[in-house]
């Protein structure tokens, strides 16, 4: 969002408003403006916004934080815009034809390079098409023939390998975060106790955070969570307030 803000500076603009499904409140005990979860629970977007800063927040205004997406749709029709009857998007927002494959082959089509599906042993039991076509936890595309199934454990970048095995193993407890944003506390210095989401439609997990140097942190969860993957957001939250997040890492 930085771009918008440079953009609204030029223009003398004191805010920037979008359509997300959040909210910003002051918190006068820790003096820190905080980002929070929309009155729609189920249309949340707070979980992509960990890494606005004090700055950011202070010069945003979210006018849906208060509606749901029925409302929304209520209110556009009313005003006559077609919108309000535009179907549900599941997909990547920029992305308009809606075919993540097909972006990337026009974006990098150097990314998609076949290569070797691998057990956790390091042997060979097939070939990939490219890994942008898998993510951990997937059973789809890795062919068949084989008595029991497997899933995508790894994802190795360096050796272009996919690394698979039983369903158990893509359950893990602990994971490191880096580039970790404390978007509504002060960054802490001992562990706490909070609601972790790795993935925008995950629920939300019991889970220690232990702060590390460097702007990362160690995540444990209470219980096993499955395909923690590597690239993607992990969000801290206390109850409706999005304490910080980062990009998970690895898994520990």
């Amino acid at each position: 969002m930085w771009s918008i803000f440079r953009k609204s500076k030029k223009l003398n603009a004191s805010f920037i408003a979008t359509g997300h499904y959040a909210r910003v409140d002051y918190n006068f005990d820790v003096k820190r403006y905080q980002l929070k979860k929309g009155q729609d629970k189920e249309k949340d977007q707070s979980y992509f916004l960990f890494s606005l800063s004090q700055y950011q927040l202070s010069h945003t205004i979210f006018p849906l934080s208060s509606l749901t997406k029925k409302k929304v749709r209520k209110i556009a029709k009313e005003l006559g815009l077609p919108i309000y009857k535009k179907d549900e998007s599941q997909e990547i927002c920029f992305i308009s034809r809606s075919n993540y494959n097909e972006f990337l082959r026009e974006k990098r089509p150097d990314s998609f390079n076949p290569g070797p599906i691998l057990t956790t042993n390091g042997k060979v039991i097939g070939q990939h098409r490219g890994i942008p076509f898998f993510t951990i936890g997937q059973r789809k595309g890795l062919g068949g023939g084989r008595k029991n199934p497997v899933y995508v454990l790894k994802i190795d970048k360096k050796k272009n390998a996919i690394v698979v095995g039983e369903k158990e193993k893509t359950y893990a407890r602990g994971m490191q975060v880096s580039k970790v944003n404390w978007v509504s506390i002060p960054e802490p210095t001992a562990p706490i106790l909070c609601k972790v989401k790795i993935r925008s439609q995950h629920q939300e997990a019991s889970a220690t955070v232990y702060p590390l140097n460097n702007k990362k942190c160690k995540v444990i969860f209470s219980q096993p969570q499955w395909a923690i993957t590597p690239g993607q957001a992990a969000v801290f939250y206390r109850e409706d307030t999005v304490l910080g997040g980062g990009w998970i890492e690895e898994v520990a």
